[in-house]
């Protein structure tokens, strides 16, 4: 088994669990060694920052969607030079509005899609994950959003090679929303996904997987 890449903590959305990432812990394998940060129990993006560092070996890539797309970036502001890479999917630059149920947020996740036959293979897993993270979770999850602080002081922090991806259907950060987070990180690069909403690791697992392989061997 080729390791020529550092650890990689991967980091889910809200109301999602490890089964959003759960094709590139299997497809990275073999130059990586991935692993899962835990944003189920804190309820500010600074806890959840911090248990993930507490946790995360000395030196590594960071890849989030969405919610651990902010968390991956105040990883980045509390502890820079442990962070050597950074992927950043469906994260905006600036505060937004977010769906305020667990069911809203899957519904949002999943539509609108150019291939009208994808939304029910996904928001069947979209589902479960919700379900199995729970309400009370979802619920710290939403309030760490909601009172997330100015991200600028984060994102000028950024001095790795950075990723910025986002799905060409994604209703909760438009592509918009995306570029204007890449163009304020210098060097970064841009990613459209097509016939993609918001959850693009399990959407569109093989084009995520080869972005990030070709982001961790770049």
């Amino acid at each position: 088994m080729i390791r020529n890449a550092p650890p990689l903590v991967l980091l889910p959305a809200m109301g999602c669990d490890g089964q959003l990432w759960a094709r590139q812990v299997v497809d990275l394998s073999d130059i990586t060694h991935p692993m899962l940060g835990d944003l189920t129990v804190d309820d500010t993006l600074e806890a959840m920052a911090a248990r993930v560092l507490a946790h995360a070996p000395p030196r590594f890539t960071v890849a989030g969607v969405s919610l651990g797309g902010y968390v991956a970036l105040e990883i980045i502001r509390q502890a820079p030079d442990r962070v050597q890479r950074v992927a950043l999917f469906g994260t905006r630059a600036s505060m937004q509005t977010r769906p305020r149920t667990v069911a809203e947020q899957g519904l949002l996740a999943t539509a609108p899609h150019a291939d009208p036959t994808l939304t029910p293979i996904i928001s069947g897993p979209v589902q479960a994950m919700a379900e199995r993270v729970g309400a009370a979770v979802f619920e710290r999850q939403q309030r760490a959003i909601l009172a997330r602080p100015d991200i600028s002081s984060a994102i000028a922090a950024v001095r790795v090679p950075t990723l910025v991806a986002v799905g060409e259907r994604d209703r909760i950060c438009l592509p918009a929303d995306a570029r204007e987070l890449s163009d304020h990180i210098p060097g970064s690069q841009f990613h459209e996904i097509r016939n993609c909403g918001h959850l693009a690791p399990l959407e569109r697992p093989g084009q995520v997987t080869q972005l990030l392989r070709d982001w961790l061997q770049g």
